[in-house]
């Protein structure tokens, strides 16, 4: 069956007001597609803000809840996922209290604040034999998924040298005013939290799983809070001789958010920038340099019809890359509903979440040591 033939899923936000970081983007995301429909919330802690969203969102207030237990209480059996999109410093408690009560989660990134506290989500998850996807939601972008094809059809040779960075100026630009739980730093630093993982993530999603043996990092404050870390840089050696360069801050004026991949073979060259996100630029070795979009021939998995609501030359953005992974999502979670062995390549959960942390907990132990540290 055509997925726009079946009926929406039903999902409940908790978190995820209209007023917070996220919230909003989940929502137009999940509706862009059909895939979704949002019947139930608890969305913020203020019930004014609460109320306000429901009515945004177009929610019953008689399934609009003052706290996320009591949704999870009155909502028992009456939904195929939750979204829990609170502060990362609450994911783990929500997230554990939804699976024990059997509901499939879906939560935003970062999973947990460590990698001890992802893996003892992991264990809940797995002895309930539940369901639970975290949004990387960049891995969303056609672009992104055509260099994933790229590297796994071998077109760039042996993988050599990857860099990813993702720099944003929003500690720095006057008036600066950063939601209170980001103004802490916990094991890891909090903006390690909120671009770090993705970092990972992407280096992980487009080399199809290769993964990191050492690394060394470095750490500043740049910022107007002076008690929080808020630039990050690392190199990392990963399996077959592949070296990893990052960097993800927030205090480099300029960048709204400047996420850039770029990836070297022995054979060709890709490079994808978010702020450009319809192109993907490729060189070889001979000299060679050209760029695909969504209409090139040779640009096979993004000319599918899912990564083509709009044609090629009408841009698609962060939302629609948003969406192409609910889409996902949506079809993961139907197979887990019945009973299907198979998950979607595109989904990732506890496990992934996992390693991302480890990772960002080995670069901070590196930039306290001045050492490399192995992963």
């Amino acid at each position: 069956m055509n997925l726009l033939q079946q009926e929406p899923l039903q999902i409940a936000f908790i978190g995820g007001g209209v007023h917070s970081a996220v919230g909003y983007a989940h929502f137009n995301a999940t509706r862009l597609d059909g895939q979704f429909r949002l019947v139930a919330g608890c969305f913020s802690r203020n019930a004014e803000q609460n109320q306000l969203s429901a009515s945004t969102y177009g929610v019953n207030p008689e399934r609009t809840y003052p706290t996320w237990q009591a949704l999870l209480d009155a909502e028992s059996g009456q939904l195929d996922a939750i979204i829990v999109l609170t502060p990362t410093p609450v994911h783990a408690e929500v997230v554990v209290s939804a699976l024990n009560a059997g509901f499939a989660v879906i939560c935003e990134k970062a999973l947990g604040m460590s990698s001890e506290e992802c893996l003892r989500i992991e264990q809940v998850r797995s002895e309930k034999q539940g369901y639970l996807a975290v949004t990387f939601n960049y891995s969303g972008y056609p672009m992104v998924r055509e260099i994933r094809r790229t590297i796994r059809e071998g077109k760039l040779g042996t993988l050599q040298q990857i860099q990813v960075e993702m720099p944003q100026e929003g500690y720095l630009r006057k008036g600066a005013n950063p939601q209170i739980w980001r103004r802490s730093d916990y094991g890891v630093p909090t903006v390690s939290l909120d671009l770090g993982v993705h970092v990972h993530h992407l280096v992980d999603f487009i080399t199809l799983g290769k993964k990191p043996v050492s690394v060394v990092g470095d750490q500043a404050s740049y910022g107007q809070f002076a008690e929080v870390i808020d630039n990050v840089y690392s190199i990392a050696r990963y399996e077959d001789n592949v070296r990893v360069q990052s960097w993800w801050g927030k205090s480099a004026l300029g960048y709204r958010n400047g996420l850039r991949i770029r990836v070297f073979g022995s054979e060709g060259s890709a490079e994808w920038y978010q702020m450009d996100p319809e192109i993907l630029s490729f060189s070889d070795n001979t000299g060679r340099t050209f760029r695909l979009d969504r209409g090139s021939s040779e640009a096979g998995l993004a000319m599918e019809s899912r990564y083509n609501r709009f044609k090629a030359g009408h841009p698609s953005g962060f939302i629609e890359a948003f969406a192409n992974l609910y889409a996902d999502i949506a079809t993961d979670v139907r197979c887990y509903r019945n009973g299907c062995p198979d998950t979607n390549e595109f989904v990732y959960g506890s496990l992934n979440a996992a390693e991302g942390m480890l990772f960002l907990e080995k670069v901070s132990e590196s930039s306290k040591t001045n050492k490399w540290v192995l992963i």
